[in-house]
């Protein structure tokens, strides 16, 4: 008989989980159980992109239809990895792999049925003027697009100008801007003020090393965000109806 302690199980989803299982076990518990729609999900999970595609095509060949296969298996084995993640079984570097393994199913799947995808929502994402420093806002873009967020890239060292335009033009739900240095953060106050005088009360979610806290929530449309992987869960908070003050005092630490 095996003596199991329960002080070392985790019990979710409805799977057992015990600490010496590897992230692969654990996720081959969480995957669908339609056996096609499992493929993709577990090649989302691997980061691998040819094994994608083969298992969309594979899948496809089976009956299903393209679209539907975003959310009932692309999305879902995204969904497994963030899980994972949460958990502290997975790192951010795994995420952002499968992440662009899940996109590239993404726009197969577009292509093989013709068709618009409809994602959440829309989101605008940059790096503040006289900044090119990037490689944040890379990963929020990712992590958006792997939620199933419709990211509009501005791109490193964006005007003020084009943030504004970009805005009225695309009507996000949320911006996300980062600046990694202190010359260059005094942009944001700028976004916030232009917007304010447009009557756009989008938020404006930011991060970065050279902000905080404090000098963010100065601005009223202002919404600090340390984590990149919060970012996603900000966009899930605005969808369900949260206003700035009430996202501040979710994601805001007190």
């Amino acid at each position: 008989m095996i003596d199991i302690n329960p002080q070392r199980t985790l019990v979710r989803y409805n799977v057992r989980i015990e600490q010496e299982m590897t992230p692969e076990e654990v996720a081959e518990g969480l995957f669908p159980v339609d056996e096609a729609i499992r493929e993709v999900a577990r090649a989302v999970f691997d980061g691998d992109e040819d094994e994608v595609v083969e298992s969309l095509k594979n899948a496809i060949e089976k009956g299903k239809d393209p679209l539907s296969l975003i959310n009932n298996a692309l999305m879902v084995g995204m969904e497994v990895v963030s899980t994972l993640y949460d958990d502290n079984m997975l790192y951010l570097p795994d995420v952002i792999i499968s992440a662009q393994a899940m996109i590239e199913g993404i726009e197969f799947c577009k292509e093989q049925s013709g068709e618009e995808h409809e994602y959440k929502g829309k989101v605008i994402s940059y790096v503040v003027e006289g900044d090119i420093h990037d490689i944040g806002k890379k990963i929020v873009t990712v992590l958006l697009r792997a939620k199933g967020y419709e990211v509009i890239d501005l791109g490193k060292d964006v005007p003020v100008e084009e943030v504004i335009s970009a805005v009225k033009r695309e009507k996000p739900l949320m911006v996300t801007g980062t600046a990694l240095m202190t010359t260059t953060m005094s942009a944001f106050s700028d976004v916030n003020s232009r917007l304010l005088d447009s009557d756009i009360n989008v938020p404006v979610v930011c991060g970065g090393g050279a902000v905080n806290q404090d000098f963010i929530s100065q601005y009223a449309l202002g919404l600090y965000c340390e984590e990149a992987a919060d970012v996603p869960k900000i966009a899930d908070a605005i969808l369900k109806g949260f206003d700035i003050e009430s996202l501040r005092k979710e994601f805001h630490k007190h």
